[in-house]
């Protein structure tokens, strides 16, 4: 059997293929509000029904405390959905895990959104708008529709040769907390070891193209610290008139802080930051600089002037983005900002603090660093309150792997083009996660775009891009297979 008849069965069924991926979307699993808890269960058991039409051994495996479920902030967890195929005997190839994530983000701000995110809209492009056809709903993208490329091409194997994934040997992994930092995953990882620790390699779609048209593959992507710092000083909020140049003022104090986490060539200050950063090679930059991405366009799109081409002195905006750390105030608060005036001194200030890490980083070496940094800044009377909120290690995956190979060659086959192998400047704890406790790599086979709006209003998922990843999906079983 060729993987020619998995692309029958995936163009002739692709309308059920946009349905059964809408049906999916309608399912508000935002993971982070227990108020969603059994949307989330839901969304999972919907996800383990559709494996087990293709003919997968399917788990619904709870997590966290039983006694909160779906409440994370008391312990309690969303379920994973784990499948199997145990393969043919004579299948000889790498045994891979898949790992996706049906859980969402927020909507909010909803006025923004053009239409229900959970109602999902299938339209065409408006004026003014790039691309074709896309799918607008919350989860269109990240990850729902990725992760339903892969089911579609394992149910186009499976009416191709009526064998769960055409006789290749895989694991499904499923979770529900992706977007709140996987908080119940390692916990999973170590208690499934024996099971998980089988598989090869890792295969993740959760990842991106290098524009309309040029598939791609992520070799690398970044590891993650992230942070929150409360400085406090007086036990109540005070008078600024009475109090305003007699006592720390805790907002001027923390920015005062802030303002030197970079020099002036917009180095993160922090003592031992850079120790454990692999210089970018020659090959690596001349690779990059062949793809001759436009920094100056990329900044239009988001409405900045090529004068806001801003960072670490010495690299590009790619080698930036690809390959260099940094660190980054997501946000700060303290004080009175609702309407009208309030004219006090707030007791406290905090901000959330995120470095985004490059491979060999720890990330708890990190948090650790800054946090000594901000103890050495400490104000006269003030003192911290300083949480390490989460993080994740960065991976640089082998490019020349056998699961590689296969990867590059099933996106060949299946859009005609060579895929690009570049780096992500977001972060998939995961990978990190599973290199470290299994010992596998992974290969980030994502076809998101730059506009596609994740974790914004009006989300989106083009159709060329779905059907795209799906029959790239059922390509990469068929190299697997020698198909």
């Amino acid at each position: 059997m060729t993987t020619s008849a998995a692309f029958t069965h995936v163009s002739a069924s692709s309308a059920d293929s946009i349905a059964r991926l809408i049906e999916w979307l309608k399912i508000p699993s935002i993971s982070t509000d227990p108020a969603y808890a059994s949307h989330c269960r839901a969304a999972a058991d919907w996800a383990a029904a559709q494996l087990r039409e293709c003919g997968l051994t399917v788990e619904v495996c709870p997590t966290g405390d039983a006694a909160h479920p779906g409440d994370l902030s008391k312990g309690g967890g969303h379920p994973i959905v784990l499948a199997r195929c145990e393969g043919d005997r004579s299948y000889k190839g790498p045994h891979v895990l898949f790992y996706g994530h049906y859980d969402v983000q927020p909507c909010d701000p909803l006025n923004l959104w053009e239409s229900d995110p959970f109602q999902p809209v299938l339209r065409d492009a408006r004026k003014g708008e790039e691309g074709g056809k896309r799918i607008v709903a919350r989860g269109a993208v990240d990850d729902k529709g990725q992760v339903m490329m892969f089911i579609e091409a394992l149910r186009a194997w499976k009416a191709a040769t009526g064998k769960p994934a055409a006789g290749v040997k895989f694991t499904v992994l499923l979770e529900g907390e992706e977007e709140t930092g996987s908080v119940n995953l390692e916990r999973f990882v170590r208690s499934r070891k024996k099971d998980l620790g089988a598989a090869d390699v890792c295969l993740i779609s959760d990842t991106g193209m290098l524009g309309r048209g040029k598939p791609a593959i992520t070799y690398g992507v970044r590891g993650l610290a992230y942070t929150e710092i409360t400085l406090h000083a007086a036990n109540q909020d005070l008078h600024s008139g009475l109090w305003g140049g007699r006592c720390p003022n805790p907002i001027t104090e923390l920015a005062r802080v802030l303002a030197q986490l970079h020099d002036k060539k917009r180095r993160v200050t922090i003592p031992g930051f850079y120790d454990a950063v692999a210089p970018l090679t020659k090959q690596e930059r001349s690779n990059w600089k062949a793809l001759k991405f436009n920094s100056r366009a990329a900044l239009k799109k988001i409405g900045l002037p090529p004068a806001a081409d801003i960072g670490e002195h010495g690299f590009t905006a790619m080698e930036r983005e690809w390959g260099r750390p940094t660190a980054e105030i997501n946000g700060i608060h303290g004080g009175y900002i609702g309407k009208g005036a309030k004219t006090v001194i707030a007791a406290h200030a905090s901000a959330k603090v995120s470095f985004r890490l490059v491979a060999n980083q720890d990330p708890a070496r990190v948090s650790k660093a800054f946090f000594k940094w901000c103890r050495d800044r400490t104000p006269p009377g003030c003192r911290w309150e300083l949480s390490d909120l989460h993080g994740g290690f960065g991976v640089t995956t082998p490019i020349d792997s056998p699961a590689m190979r296969a990867a590059r060659g099933a996106i060949k086959k299946a859009t005609g083009k060579t895929p690009a192998l570049i780096k992500s400047g977001g972060s998939i704890p995961v990978a990190g996660m599973l290199k470290d406790k299994l010992g596998i790599d992974t290969i980030f086979m994502g076809f998101g775009l730059d506009d596609d709006r994740v974790h914004s209003p009006n989300e989106k998922f083009e159709i060329d891009c779905f059907e795209m990843g799906t029959k790239s999906h059922a390509a990469f079983i068929g190299e697997l297979l020698g198909a």
